[in-house]
């Protein structure tokens, strides 16, 4: 097994990613909902019909295509018209056996937009439309990575017991899938360390920032979406994989 799909391996980069959402949220509840970065056409002639969220979004994407980000097969874009890279692309290894075309963004996005951001921030609007468009961009990308991490989730998972994948892929058994990647005790594990991340990174910023997030409303991020959509990730990812 390539050293990429080791359970070390892929723990620790889940733990680190742990990390990196638990303090984009707390970044972004600083302010607040400001539903106008939102909503498309309502900042003005400069961004036509575009949100703000949209506008932010794609500019950093461009840039970061074109610094070869998403030659990277654990990084996926939102922005499908994005420019080839400057840099001379660097020879990843091909760990993943599929086509590279899945992409859950659009799925991400939209719950970022209709859930997440509504549990981690306070209703109203205080002015911080730039402030909050560019954590909403750190947000988005780190959720999106740790929920596609669910590719290597799924291959190292394959690795190890084909004999037992195999035949549900063949058979496009998406419940029978289901029923064998998901382990209860590791996702308990995720969500209780999850909740003490958040409680011991909020409770030291707290009074030094207007931050409301708590610990539940990690919790019940990970619990409602984080964990089901790399789970759907995952049986996505096996459905298209090859078996033989």
């Amino acid at each position: 097994m390539h050293k990429e799909l080791t359970l070390d391996r892929i723990r620790a980069v889940l733990a680190r990613l742990e990390e990196t959402i638990i303090f984009a949220l707390i970044e972004r509840s600083q302010f607040s909902l400001n539903r106008v970065v939102y909503l498309p056409g309502a900042l003005g002639v400069a961004l036509g019909d575009r949100s703000l969220i949209n506008f932010l979004l794609h500019g950093t994407e461009v840039l970061h295509s074109q610094l070869r980000r998403y030659t990277s097969s654990d990084e996926h874009p939102f922005f499908s018209d994005l420019p080839d890279p400057i840099l001379e692309r660097l020879d990843f290894p091909d760990v993943l056996v599929t086509d590279g075309t899945l992409n859950f963004n659009a799925r991400i996005r939209e719950v970022y937009e209709q859930h997440v951001v509504t549990q981690i921030c306070a209703e109203g609007d205080d002015g911080q439309y730039g402030s909050s468009a560019v954590n909403d961009v750190v947000c988005l990308q780190a959720l999106s990575k740790r929920i596609h991490y669910g590719e290597f989730v799924a291959e190292s998972k394959f690795q190890a017991y084909t004999d037992r994948y195999a035949p549900l892929i063949a058979a496009g058994d998406r419940e029978g899938l289901v029923s064998l990647l998901t382990d209860t005790e590791v996702e308990i594990n995720v969500v209780q360390r999850v909740r003490e991340k958040t409680a011991q990174y909020a409770g030291l910023i707290q009074a030094a920032n207007d931050s409301t997030l708590t610990p539940e409303i990690v919790v019940k991020i990970y619990k409602d979406w984080v964990i089901p959509l790399n789970k759907e990730v995952q049986v996505e990812y096996l459905l298209r994989r090859p078996v033989l």
